[in-house]
Order: structure tokens, then sequence, then C-alpha cells
């Protein structure tokens, strides 16, 4: 069972609710490590004085700001300690917000509130009183030694704590160069957006999370696990298909593009595309087939890895 990252108080007002503040997410990446491609041994990084070359025991490394091209001042533990909140246990709602006003480019990272024992009722409360006034309470929170951001909301029946970015984090859009004004200053057309909002609508679907899933990832644990099956042996690598006439060119018959995907409904939800994805891979391996007994004697075939 998951252990709470810490277990205190969640407050608004004079209410306080004991709480426990659990993990929201889940890392299912891959992890790899660095080897030598003469011996397949492991790579071991030293910490290594850029003088000397000599290694540094982790017991002689201290903290350092930079604060000119190789001017530092060193930052000792108790600095950090004294300029770390007081509060470690705490969620503090200091105001309640309407669910629309918040960006969601604030939003980082989810955790899940649960209510201690005997609290359910107060943990209840905060709950329906959120969801019925359309609110968010925007609260301070103490992970380790650092003080966050954060807005709590509900989501059926949890209290979700979700880590926010402070304003100073964000980029303003405006300081990339964007198409302002309306549709017609870039000669967007009535029939244009009439024919793109039918096509919005066609593909229109319930959100369904389970319907999307990292192909990604799976794609390399096969391949993993192909290799560890067959002891290291290498793989051929699939030339990169050749993008469409039309990718690079930014003069583009909307219309017809539209009227396109309106008939063929070349666009639909993940799952249905998921399915449909799978016949150009068996072509696309045909082709390859083909491709292969037209090859030239002497053509060497490139292995990855």
């Amino acid at each position: 069972m998951a252990r709470p990252i810490w277990t205190g108080n969640l407050s608004f007002g004079l209410l306080n609710v004991p709480v426990s503040l659990m993990s929201g997410t889940r890392s299912n990446d891959l992890s790899f490590r660095m080897l030598d491609s003469r011996d397949r041994k492991p790579i071991r990084f030293e910490r290594v004085n850029a003088d000397t070359g000599e290694e540094v025991p982790w017991k002689e490394i201290v903290k350092a700001f930079e604060y000119d091209k190789g001017s530092y001042v060193v930052i000792e533990k108790s600095d950090i300690a004294s300029a770390a909140p007081e509060s470690h246990e705490s969620v503090e709602i200091e105001a309640f917000v309407d669910q629309e006003a918040i960006d969601v480019r604030f939003f980082e990272k989810p955790y899940v509130l649960v209510p201690g024992k005997k609290a359910e009722k107060g943990y209840v409360l905060l709950r329906e009183t959120l969801r019925k006034a359309k609110k968010i309470g925007v609260a301070r929170v103490v992970i380790r030694t650092r003080e966050y951001l954060s807005a709590v909301m509900p989501q059926g029946d949890a209290l979700v704590l979700m880590l926010m970015r402070y304003p100073q984090e964000l980029v303003d859009p405006a300081e990339y160069k964007l198409p302002a004004g309306k549709a017609g200053d870039y000669r967007v057309s009535a029939k244009e957006l009439e024919m793109a909002t039918q096509l919005v609508d066609s593909m229109a679907a319930k959100w369904n999370p389970g319907d999307y899933h990292d192909e990604f990832r799976e794609r390399l644990a096969e391949i993993i696990r192909k290799r560890i099956k067959s002891k290291g042996a290498t793989t051929q690598v699939l030339d990169e298909p050749e993008p469409e006439e039309d990718a690079a060119t930014n003069v583009v018959d909307f219309v017809s593009l539209l009227q396109k995907s309106l008939k063929d409904n070349t666009r639909t939800p993940a799952k249905k595309t998921a399915t449909k994805k799978s016949a150009p891979r068996k072509a696309s391996k045909k082709k390859k087939t083909a491709a292969k007994k037209t090859t030239k004697p002497g053509t060497r075939t490139r292995k990855a890895g």
C-alpha cells in the first residue's frame, strides 16, 4: 500500500481537517543504464575537481550560487534551513476562486488528499461546498523543504491537490510571434469555418482516458523483450516514412481538406484510430519485403546498437 508523503491538516478558515497527502501519479518510464560499448560494463560517473582532476568525496561538497562567471558564494545548510517555511504538515487555503479563473498552464502535478480517521465529515463538507459553489481553493503546501502554490478541487469522491506554477515560471505567449487578429485577416473564409466546425462535430467523443496509451513505451518494451530473448542480437532499423508533398507548404486548400475529412472521417477517437493504424503497418512491412528482394548484392543493412 502506498505511503503518505506527510500526514497533517487541511485548513480553511477556522476548520482543520486531518488528511494524508498521497501521490496522484506513478512513473511508467523505462529505466536505462549507460554501458561501455566495448565490453558492455556499466559506466560510473565521478565527482571530480575541475582543476586537479581528483575525485571529491561527498562530505567535501558544498552548494554554491554562481553570481558571476567563475565567482561563487557558498550557501550553507543553515541558510537553506532559515529560508525554508516553518509549516511542514498543512495545506492552508488562502482564497477561493472560480473554477474557470485559473489558466490550465498553472497546473503541474496532482496529489490526492485522503481524510484521517473520523475526519470524513469535514472532508465531505469542503468537497461538496466546493462542488456546489464551483470554486477552487488556492493554498500553500510544503512538500519536503519547498513551499508550493497549489489548488484544492473536488474530483469524484476525492479532494485533489494540484501543485501549481508561480506566474514567474510561465512564458507569456505574447513573447512569440503569433497570428493576432480576426480570422478574416488571414483569408479564412466563412465556408472554411463552417466546414471545420462540422468536422469537429463529426469527431466529437466523450473523454475516456482508457482509450489512450503510451504507445512508444509499449513498442520499446516489446523491442526490449525481443532483445532479451535473443540475448542482445541487433534488430534492423526501419527508415522513417517520407513526408507527404504538401506537408511543408504553407498554401493549403482548407475547403478540400475539410471536405475529404468529413467524407472519409479519417480522424476518429483514439480507440478506433489504434485499430486503423495497424493496417498501414502491415502494408509497410510488405513494402519493405519487396524492397529487400530488389536490393542489389553488396548493399549493407543498417543495424541498431
